[in-house]
């Protein structure tokens, strides 16, 4: 089969889904891969991936640049002739779920996370919802990576068609295996690995960062990840201060777990937050949001510590009790997150749903065509 992959950015597609490329292309299948320029497309490449360059702004909304979005898929879908499409991130979902529709060219989505406008309540949000509801209408099958996700399109009627629920990304307990659980020699590090926005919850985690630097002096908190928003001058401030150590993007981000004593993931809103899955499946306890994408990683004082969404103090209060709390109590954690991980969040199951779902696709094609 031809199948065409349409998503946002490479490094989502190498990190999180190279283990399902390499199962397609070890199958037979020629895969192409259409996404704007990035480090990660020598990558992708290197894995077999055909690489189709399209312009594509992640978070604009601009209709005009949407429209040339939507005819480039368009043209793409004419000239490759795919099989089957699959579909990542909301503008992938919606303008290429829409030139899929126009072509005749059957196509599964992955529904990452509600994004910050169906989150938001804003204005664009009825317009959002109704390009959705355009879009998905006739995929084969939408994957949901959390409950609350595929409770929100179901109530307001964005989709009909069949859904599947995934644990997320799922995540590669061989390449994120279980570390030794770091000594504390008189510093506790906390690490954030995520991009530098608001949604994310990089206001709450310098403020509480100062917080607990006044407090515990002891403690070290390590900041990774690209600066998508205004926050370079803060940083550089807190940096200056002592108050945090940002390390700004890293292709690799294992090394910065393993030093960690634990993960802290402030978000608004996640799909499946796929930074605490490959934290715990080293063996980190995590420190997150009780919101969905971020709740079902971990069990409260098993494998992690919730706190409050947009709450500064919810979150000095659960890394100051994470700081009393026992070395052994802390390392147990981590090996229950561990386990967790192997149980629930094995990336293979999240590949098996893929190939259940494509086989079937093939099938109706195969069908098709002996009886034409």
């Amino acid at each position: 089969m031809k199948i065409l992959i349409l998503a946002n950015f490479g490094m989502g597609l190498y990190n999180f889904r190279k283990e399902l490329l390499e199962e397609l292309i070890k199958q037979g299948n020629e895969v192409y891969i259409s996404l704007p320029h990035d480090e990660y497309v020598i990558k992708l490449k290197s894995l077999g991936c055909q690489y189709l360059e399209t312009e594509l702004e992640r978070r604009g909304t601009n209709p005009l640049k949407d429209t040339k979005l939507f005819l480039h898929y368009i043209k793409l879908i004419k000239e490759i002739k795919p099989n089957l499409v699959l579909t990542y991130t909301i503008k992938p979902n919606v303008y290429g779920g829409l030139a899929c529709r126009v072509t005749n060219t059957p196509y599964i989505t992955n529904i990452t996370g509600l994004g910050t406008a169906l989150e938001s309540k804003s204005k664009i949000l009825k317009f959002t919802m109704s390009l959705y509801k355009i879009g998905l209408k006739d995929s084969s099958c939408l994957f949901f990576q959390n409950d609350n996700n595929l409770k929100f399109f179901i109530k307001n009627k964005i989709v009909k068609n069949k859904t599947r629920l995934v644990p997320g990304s799922g995540v590669n307990i061989h390449l994120h295996s279980l570390e030794k659980y770091p000594e504390e020699d008189h510093t506790i590090r906390f690490l954030f690995i995520g991009r530098m926005m608001k949604a994310k919850g990089v206001d709450e985690l310098l403020q509480a960062a100062s917080i607990i630097k006044r407090k515990f002096p002891n403690t070290q908190f390590d900041l990774v990840g690209g600066c998508e928003e205004d926050y370079q001058h803060q940083l550089k401030d807190l940096q200056s201060l002592n108050v945090i150590t940002y390390h700004g993007q890293q292709q690799e981000v294992h090394s910065f777990i393993k030093k960690s004593h634990a993960t802290i993931l402030p978000s608004y809103h996640e799909g499946t937050a796929n930074v605490l899955l490959e934290s715990a499946s080293a063996g980190r306890p995590v420190l997150a949001t009780r919101v969905p994408g971020c709740k079902e990683t971990f069990d409260e004082e098993i494998t992690g510590l919730g706190f409050e969404v947009k709450n500064v103090d919810s979150l000095v209060d659960t890394i100051e009790k994470f700081i009393s709390m026992p070395y052994e109590q802390k390392q147990a954690m981590g090996i229950a997150g561990r386990t967790k991980m192997e149980r629930e969040y094995d990336r293979r199951i999240v590949i098996n749903a893929y190939l259940d779902e494509i086989n079937e696709v093939a099938s109706k094609i195969w069908k098709k065509n002996t009886t034409e």
